[in-house]
């Protein structure tokens, strides 16, 4: 059905049909206003053989408890689409658990307007995509239709009108009016926009094009769900900007009401981003090389003069602070600080780190990145912060190298970064030993962007493909099965991301140690929601350090605990007991997951050499699931095909089954990572030949003392009782170690 005024006193029942879900989501909002509540869309489901849209929800604006004004509401209905393309409601909850809304059951949206002094109330209509709904106020009364078809009308038309949504052809004098339009289209339909990628011509590096996405475009944040919606621009030849790619749908609920006025901060700042790109962003030839000028951002003018005095407040306060500065041609152009805490954070938990630029992709109003790590307790953790005076790859080789001096020399096992060329030879040239893995998000947005034309049959082969190969030749003949079949052997981005797969494709990434950062996501922004685009210089400082407070608050209430409290035991395993006295509560868990899980497998011995047998470990019931587990018996040597261990650090399930077969009741040491230990925040080096150089050892012994030394001096300065017995203790230590002539 569709939605007309006949069925609009309809109460919902299952078996109704409708033609689309947009139509099921109208009748709701209507049967909602005429009840006394409103409605938000729910969860919505997909195929898993063409990955479209096969049900949805919706529901009462009151459900879940995500913020105070929810009660979790369990009223609803559900709509699947059915083989006839029709769409049929399957399940309904009517009762609600909070009062309804007595004026709007006084106001049926079909009602006679009573009169011109009472107040007009909005019906909470769902957009439609391609349908704008306007409320038209006569005198005080609705007028009869709510609903009508947005028509396109030129960029700089008229403010009263529709803004229309985007069209391949849409042309703008601008890339800034492109955005301004995109952004007053997304205010009228309920959601907001920031800028996403632009992409440079290779012969004299002005912008060619630009896309301008949701905000929850992506996966970096908690707030961000993957939408795809985007609109792209292309600049032609006589300086006109034309809209060649878009998409509407989202795969989220929209907001009811965007204020019109919204964001003028940051519409003012875009607009000069944009304005600055296309005066300043050009590039000249000069003695047949090419020479790019940069766009000089105001760091040693107005930042570094705020940044300086808070530098110097922290070197008074805390002797391990270390802070640069990066000097060229007598300008300040990018800034370098991380404080004792993190530069001891990094001796421990440094062999994997993150390097978060996410606010090149949300114009960030400071050029804020930050080194981010894992820690005991698999939190994200600081080890450096950093503002970047631009793009260069002369800058982020500063950077690396000025963080690497900082860490006392520490290399990474690991690093995730974006795919940005400058960022590529940087980190090739300063960590050439560290393995460079391409942030998620970044991946997940130019797979929307490059594979939106192909159709859903070939987007299903290429996930299957990327991540669900389990071997190189599946994966390259999957690949190349990919490229013949549907013609895209000339697709140059295609191209270029199966050259780098070594950077991000899942099967060769198994095997480097990332210290349990999925593959298929990442950290949350670390500063994250205090520092965000529109944080201005002047808040800066304040909002860093609130956010730094929180997580090392998270921090020590995780340690405490860690050794205060107890996770209950599953199973009568030895090494269940073992790991539980060891892990931190986090790493505990997972081990015990693994552990639980290891009693669904069975193994048999399919090969012996010597000291050296394999064994075939499978799933019950399930004859794909297996994996090869080798094993030496003179060392205990375990090493499983999935790599749980080398990647995570913590002993796979199928490991773990084996021990079991052999009657190996607790684990060797070398399986038990001393960074998931309980005392791995006092930086114990237990071993000298744990591995590392002894440059890498000296500097952990050098951060553990001095993290040590520094808890006596916070604890011995609070009371004079304490500061004499902490001087007596360290008094003592010294006669020990003969520090006095």
């Amino acid at each position: 059905m569709g939605v007309g005024e006949e069925e609009f006193e309809q109460e919902p029942y299952v078996g109704l049909e409708f033609n689309t879900a947009d139509d099921a989501r109208i009748f709701y909002g209507n049967y909602a206003s005429r009840v006394g509540f409103k409605i938000r869309s729910g969860q919505l489901y997909r195929s898993r053989v063409d990955g479209s849209v096969c049900n949805r929800r919706f529901v009462c604006w009151k459900e879940g408890f995500q913020i105070n004004s929810r009660t979790g509401c369990p009223a609803f209905i559900r709509v699947k689409k059915s083989d006839s393309g029709k769409w049929v409601l399957d399940q309904f909850a009517k009762d609600h658990n909070h009062d309804l809304d007595a004026c709007e059951e006084n106001h049926p949206a079909n009602s006679q307007c009573k009169s011109s002094a009472t107040t007009a109330k909005v019906v909470d209509l769902c957009r439609k995509p391609r349908i704008k709904q306007l409320d038209v106020v006569n005198n005080g009364c609705s007028s009869s239709s709510s609903i009508a078809s947005a028509k396109r009308v030129k960029p700089g038309a008229n403010e009263g009108q529709v803004k229309l949504e985007p069209f391949v052809g849409l042309k703008f004098d601008s890339a800034n009016k492109a955005y301004q339009h995109y952004d007053t289209y997304a205010g009228n339909v309920g959601f907001r926009v920031r800028i996403g990628q632009l992409f440079r011509s290779k012969n004299d590096g002005s912008i060619t094009s630009r896309r301008f996405v949701c905000s929850k475009e992506g996966f970096q944040h908690p707030s961000r769900v993957g939408c795809g919606a985007f609109m792209r621009i292309k600049r032609h030849d006589n300086g006109r900007w034309i809209v060649d790619r878009y998409q509407l749908e989202h795969n989220h609920e929209l907001e009811v009401q965007m204020k019109a006025n919204r964001g003028s901060a940051s519409r003012k700042f875009l607009d000069e981003i944009n304005e600055t790109s296309e005066k300043l962003d050009i590039a000249k030839k000069h003695n047949g090389s090419l020479l790019k000028k940069h766009h000089m951002n105001n760091i040693g003018s107005d930042w570094y003069t705020v940044l300086h005095n808070y530098f110097q407040n922290r070197q008074a306060e805390d002797i391990g602070f270390f802070c640069a500065v990066d000097v060229q041609m007598g300008c300040c152009r990018s800034l370098f600080w991380a404080d004792g805490r993190s530069r001891f954070s990094c001796s421990q938990f440094g062999d994997a780190i993150i390097f978060d630029t996410s606010y090149k992709q949300n114009n960030y109003v400071v050029p804020f990145a930050t080194f981010v790590g894992v820690n005991h307790h698999k939190q994200a953790v600081l080890l450096g912060c950093a503002l970047v005076a631009d793009e260069s790859t002369e800058s982020f080789i500063w950077l690396f190298e000025t963080w690497l001096r900082a860490m006392s020399g520490c290399h990474p096992k690991s690093i995730i970064a974006d795919q940005d060329d400058s960022i590529l030879q940087a980190i090739a040239q300063v960590f050439p030993s560290s393995h460079h893995r391409f942030s998620m998000w970044q991946i997940k947005a130019k797979e929307c962007e490059h594979l939106s034309p192909l159709s859903s049959e070939c987007k299903y082969e290429y996930e299957k493909c990327v991540y669900q190969s389990h071997t190189v030749g599946e994966f390259d003949a999957a690949w190349d099965a990919l490229l013949s079949k549907y013609g895209l052997r000339e697709n140059a981005w295609l191209k270029e991301m199966y050259e780098k797969r070594e950077n991000w494709v899942p099967l060769y990434l198994r095997g480097t140690f990332f210290a349990g950062i999925p593959i298929d996501g990442g950290l949350d922004a670390f500063f994250y929601p205090y520092l965000n685009s529109q944080t201005s210089l002047e808040e800066f400082v304040v909002r860093y350090e609130q956010g730094l407070e929180q997580r090392r608050g998270s921090e020590r209430k995780e340690d405490y605990n860690s050794f205060n409290l107890q996770a209950f035991l599953q199973t009568n395993e030895p090494m269940e007991e073992q790991c539980r006295r060891l892990y931190t509560l986090s790493v505990f868990k997972v081990f015990q997951r693994e552990l639980l899980q290891s009693y669904s497998y069975l193994g048999a011995k399919i090969h012996e050499q010597g000291a050296i047998s394999r064994y075939l470990i499978r799933k019950c019931g399930n004859e794909n699931e297996k994996h090869i587990v080798t094993f030496c018996t003179s060392n205990l040597d375990v090493s499983c095909g999935c790599q749980m261990f080398e990647s995570e650090g913590v002993l796979c399930r199928h490991a773990l089954r084996l021990f079991q077969i052999l009657d190996i009741r607790e684990l060797p040491s070398r399986y038990i990572l001393h960074r998931w230990t309980r005392s791995a925040e006092y930086g114990t080096i237990r071993d000298f030949d744990s591995g590392g150089s002894s440059h890498e050892i000296k500097a952990k012994m050098i951060w553990s003392l001095r993290e040590i030394a520094a808890k006596y001096v916070e604890f011995g300065a609070t009371s004079f009782e304490k500061y004499k017995l902490a001087y007596e203790i360290m008094h003592e230590g010294g006669r020990k170690l003969c520090w006095q002539r």
